[in-house]
């Protein structure tokens, strides 16, 4: 429980205030929950882990304010060529809410993290299972477990993959939604950083402080639809575990 927000960088998105937010995991011996994600693990030889995992696309965040992803917050073409400055303004920023609703997706693969000392190194491989935008994402991530003194600190860089199928479903233009402006965007790498620190009261109370930075420029210089090229989530308050 605090203050804190996610940022949308959508024309016409709100940003999403950040009062309470649930935190809620649950591993078995194989079977885990966590925070949205639903997984299962095929092998767990330290300091390797191999797991199944499906969860929700986190893209429809955006047009959808009740997304897991929102709720779990911590963790055209044309026929002549034109400079940047004439294509801006012949294709102006559209508000989605012009748009149609984005559906959710479920996607679903493998997860591998390798685990050395305080450092966990990550990759994973989803796809689209639910044949929303039939596409593909991938990422690779580093983070870090470290205390200095009795405050927690977890730094986070990652990089993500998303094919062109899901960027042009989260990010274009049908000729339904605009017949005069459909556009396809394609594939992109996407940079994220992350940090969130810790400062136990008790054994069960903490103070939160987390931080995320979402890089959208590749997309941003494609879709009309980014007002910004980035989406920032900041929190700060209270964590008390049940």
């Amino acid at each position: 429980m605090g203050l804190g927000v996610i940022t949308n960088p959508l024309a016409g998105g709100g940003d999403l205030p950040l009062v309470l937010i649930p935190d809620v995991a649950y591993y078995g011996e194989q079977f885990f929950f966590d925070n949205g994600r639903l997984g299962y693990s095929l092998i767990q030889d330290s300091p390797h882990t191999f797991n199944l995992v499906t969860e929700f696309n986190s893209e429809t965040r955006f047009f959808v304010d009740w997304h897991p992803s929102n709720i779990f917050a911590l963790r055209s073409e044309s026929s002549f060529t034109s400079s940047e400055n004439e294509l801006q303004i012949q294709q102006p920023r559209l508000d989605i809410t012009e748009l149609d609703k984005r559906r959710w997706a479920l996607d679903a693969g493998l997860s591998y993290h390798y685990s050395y000392q305080q450092h966990l190194f990550s990759v994973q491989a989803l796809a689209d299972v639910s044949g929303v935008y039939d596409g593909w994402l991938s990422a690779l991530q580093w983070q870090m477990y470290n205390n200095i003194g009795e405050l927690q600190v977890k730094p986070t860089i990652g990089i993500w993959y998303k094919s062109a199928a899901l960027n042009t479903y989260f990010y274009g233009i049908t000729e339904k939604e605009s017949p005069d402006r459909t556009m396809e965007v394609g594939s992109s790498w996407q940079p994220y950083a992350k940090i969130d620190a810790r400062w136990p009261l008790n054994g069960a109370n903490s103070l939160r402080f987390h931080m995320a930075y979402y890089d959208y420029s590749a997309l941003a210089d494609d879709s009309p639809l980014f007002e910004q090229t980035y989406s920032l989530t900041a929190f700060i308050g209270f964590d008390h575990i049940f």
